[in-house]
């Protein structure tokens, strides 16, 4: 059991039967009345991210995550499927629980899959940044450099993504995965 005052950003509770992850919070000491903690949490199992007070002091269990490094495989019937590098042991996700994070994922790519209780799939955390091959953009217009205007561009996964008007087709770039946004060439 912890109390409101470990509290840590990314630091996973059970409460009232939900999985969260401490994103931020803040102690609070009123001139008058008892203390407590706002917070903002993420729900594990759905996404959502909510808002809730507690009182200080106030004590739940701390949930237990761990995190495994695998490797994805392949897509096959809107389900993902990964690897345990260590023990060759396949898991298989569907779409709906990672559909964000499926834009970034291609053959090869390492990801920590998140388990609760070691049964319990949560999710996949992906690198900050992945390269990718663009497959497909319009050719930049020659001259011009001043302005720093950007063009489409879809890569291999499928993704679009905003790149600066040099940027050529199969040419590799380095994308954010935080929020799929053009970060730099990929001098490889």
């Amino acid at each position: 059991m912890i109390s409101t005052a470990d509290f840590k950003t990314g630091l996973t509770i059970l409460y009232e039967d939900n999985l969260y992850q401490i994103i931020e919070f803040q102690h609070v000491k009123p001139g008058k009345g008892q203390a407590f903690v706002t917070s903002k949490l993420k729900n594990l199992r759905t996404g959502a991210t909510i808002d809730l007070t507690f009182r200080a002091g106030e004590k739940m269990e701390q949930a237990n995550i761990e995190k495994v490094k695998m490797q994805f495989l392949y897509e096959m019937a809107d389900s993902y499927h990964f690897m345990n590098m260590n023990t060759y042991e396949q898991i298989e996700i569907p779409l709906s629980q990672i559909e964000f994070e499926a834009k970034f994922l291609y053959e090869t790519l390492e990801v920590d899959i998140m388990y609760y209780n070691n049964v319990e799939i949560l999710g996949i955390i992906l690198p900050d940044k992945v390269s990718l091959k663009v497959t497909q953009t319009e050719p930049g217009v020659k001259g011009d450099t001043r302005t720093s205007a950007m063009k489409d561009a879809i890569v291999e996964t499928g993704l679009l993504v905003k790149v600066p008007l040099f940027i050529q087709q199969d040419e590799n770039i380095i994308v954010s995965t935080a929020d799929g946004s053009y970060v730099s060439r990929d001098n490889k």
